[in-house]
């Protein structure tokens, strides 16, 4: 019988390798009984590694990346994205990953593919929400009220959940965290950092990682911690005209 660990997820590279890798750590305790579910978003190179250490130990991996933040977690409805052990995958599936989620995807036996898909999703809904907070502030300066814009999206063929759920939140500021914006942007340099390796065009992508980048940084509206679509305050101050100047009366 195996002892299954599973699943753990951390929200930072150091946080996993300190819970992986410490000295009382999960590695500590692997043995050929033991079997890892990791559902931590981290670099491939570190996914690997993780997985070649339970394996010279006699375990066995599976990386489980998820999509989908706090509100799918509660009602179970995230998404797994996983590679490694197939054993474990079919093992694990129906007993534990789609009872926590709606779906569960195996990519690959090769670990490192269940990354790959994390941060391209992770990648288009970070460009979806910069794009967004664009497309608002647009609206605003030039005269258009933004909740009627944000309704009119959701009725047209560019409807999208997330425009549902950030846009009425952002034109007030709520930017309550669900998903924290600095790691919504680790999300989005890893996948630029792989798109480069990959020599593939991701020159839309690369702007909203890097507007991403400036709001992270910016030390002014300290927005790191608050849920990514914060964006949308970076938007701001980098505009000028009436939505700027509505936005900072407010």
């Amino acid at each position: 019988m195996h002892l299954c660990t599973f699943p753990y997820k951390l929200s930072t590279p150091e946080a996993s390798k300190a819970v992986f890798e410490g000295e009382a750590g999960v590695l500590a305790g692997v043995s050929e009984f033991s079997s890892i579910v990791d559902c931590a978003t981290l670099a491939e190179e570190d996914m690997k590694r993780m997985n070649d250490s339970v394996i010279s130990k006699g375990g066995r991996f599976l990386e489980a990346p998820v999509s989908g933040s706090k509100a799918p977690a509660a009602n179970g409805s995230l998404i797994f994205l996983c590679a490694g052990s197939k054993p474990l995958f079919e093992e694990v599936k129906d007993n534990g990953l789609n009872v926590m989620g709606k779906a569960s995807h195996f990519f690959s036996e090769d670990v490192g593919f269940g990354t790959r898909s994390k941060l391209v999703v992770n990648s288009l809904m970070g460009t979806m929400v910069a794009a967004l907070g664009e497309a608002l502030a647009l609206a605003e300066n030039v005269g258009l009220d933004p909740t009627t814009m944000i309704e009119v999206i959701g009725q047209g063929a560019i409807t999208s959940p997330v425009f549902g759920l950030k846009g009425p939140k952002m034109i007030v500021g709520d930017h309550s965290t669900n998903f924290p914006l600095k790691h919504a942007h680790k999300d989005m340099k890893l996948a630029s950092e792989m798109a480069k390796q990959a020599n593939v065009e991701y020159s839309v992508m690369d702007k909203a990682e890097e507007l991403f980048s400036r709001a992270r940084e910016d030390s002014e509206l300290k927005v790191a911690d608050q849920d990514f679509s914060a964006v949308f305050e970076r938007i701001h101050k980098e505009s000028e005209g009436q939505f700027s100047k509505k936005r900072k009366l407010n």
